[in-house]
Formats: structure tokens, C-alpha cells, sequence
């Protein structure tokens, strides 16, 4: 479905936790990244056990240059992957995580 026809269910007033990550996955990967972080907070909101919503923020907001909120949502996403037992959503979160601490030990030029 696209990002226009969520948009449409949404200002009728069709608003949950499924809505607002297609929203926000729609906008990742059209680029649109702040539209993609605002929905994809307001979807954790809803569920704060979405493992798959805190890894989709995490991106987002890494792709802006905002390293330590992507750091915090994808912490959050670990644990409520670890919660839930959602293995694979655990194991990509983990290597994200591992991406940013590699950059984060490099020296600035």
C-alpha cells in the first residue's frame, strides 16, 4: 500500500501501532527520513514492544547523522526483541549496533 493511501486512513483517523510502520517504512524508503522518524515514534508509542519499528527508527535516525537517538532506539528495540524472543529482529539490531561502535572508534580525520 503507499505512503498515500496509509496518509488517507490515517487522517480519518485510523491511527495504531501498524498504520504509523507502514508510514514510516514507506518514507525510509523513499528517503523521506524525518517523516519516517515521526511515524516510526509514534508507532513505538503505541507499541513499545515493536522490535521491528525500533530497528526501522534506529535506521532512520542513523541515516540523519543522529547517532546516539539511534543507538537509544535500537537498545530499546534489543530489549524488546529479547522480550518477545524475536530472534532475528534481535540479531540485526545487534549488528547495527555493532556498525555504529566501529564508527564511533575511529579516529575524526
Amino acid at each position: 500500500m503507499s505512503t498515500e493511501a496509509l496518509e488517507k486512513m490515517l487522517a480519518k483517523g485510523m491511527d495504531n501501532a501498524l498504520l504509523r510502520f507502514g508510514l514510516g517504512k514507506g518514507y525510509l524508503d523513499a528517503g523521506e527520513l524525518e517523516r519516517a522518524t515521526e511515524h516510526l515514534q509514534h508507532c513505538v508509542q503505541f507499541d513499545p514492544q515493536y522490535s521491528a519499528a525500533w530497528k526501522l527508527l534506529g535506521q532512520a535516525l542513523n541515516k540523519q547523522g543522529l547517532q546516539d537517538q539511534a543507538r537509544t532506539a535500537w537498545m530499546q528495540g534489543l530489549q524488546a526483541a529479547e522480550q518477545k524472543g524475536d530472534k532475528q529482529a534481535g540479531k540485526e539490531i545487534a549488528v547495527f549496533l555493532k556498525r555504529l561502535d566501529k564508527l564511533a572508534q575511529k579516529p575524526a580525520d
